[in-house]
């Protein structure tokens, strides 16, 4: 049970690093076909950057379920990118971009970082020079700030916004 229970918060631990990656390298790449909806101003419920989530829990659903007649450890993998998408769907979605019908805005701490950032990386027009991939953890505001601001003095990025609150 032990080994479960590590595997499955290794796992959740593991997915900000490699949602940071795709984020980055792949939807800021050559996904930014589907991506790119996600940047650009939209009124519809939603988006084709959904695409990816689709994607992914399909992934996690194929672990589960080829774990789950003895291959135990791809079961809980799956199991754990499951809990992460649930946390990247209450975060990202929900707090972050408030797509949900009620609205959280947080003042102090954590969860205001968070906000911050991904404000931060939405700042910047088109995929490149973008700042702050992950979901869940975020670097120090401030240093998001100097960084964008560092490329647009430098001529490596176009117009940005680096204000974040």
């Amino acid at each position: 049970m032990l080994i479960n229970a590590a595997i499955l918060i290794s796992t959740i631990v593991m997915m900000e690093a490699v949602a940071a990656g795709v984020h980055r390298f792949v939807m800021h790449g050559p996904g930014w076909g589907w991506h790119r909806s996600h940047h650009e101003p939209h009124d519809d419920l939603l988006e084709k950057n959904d695409l990816y989530a689709i994607v992914f829990a399909a992934l996690a659903l194929g672990l589960v379920v080829f774990g789950s007649p003895g291959y135990g450890p791809l079961y809980w993998i799956g199991l754990g990118m499951t809990i992460y998408g649930l946390l990247y769907f209450i975060v990202h979605d929900g707090l972050v971009h408030q797509r949900w019908p009620f609205r959280y805005i947080p003042r102090a701490g954590y969860l205001k970082r968070l906000v911050q950032a991904h404000r931060l990386h939405h700042a910047v027009d088109g995929r490149e020079g973008g700042v702050s991939f992950g979901f869940l953890y975020a670097p120090p505001v401030r240093h998001l700030r100097d960084t964008l601001k560092a490329r647009r003095e430098s001529g490596t990025l176009g117009r940005t916004e680096t204000s974040a609150e």
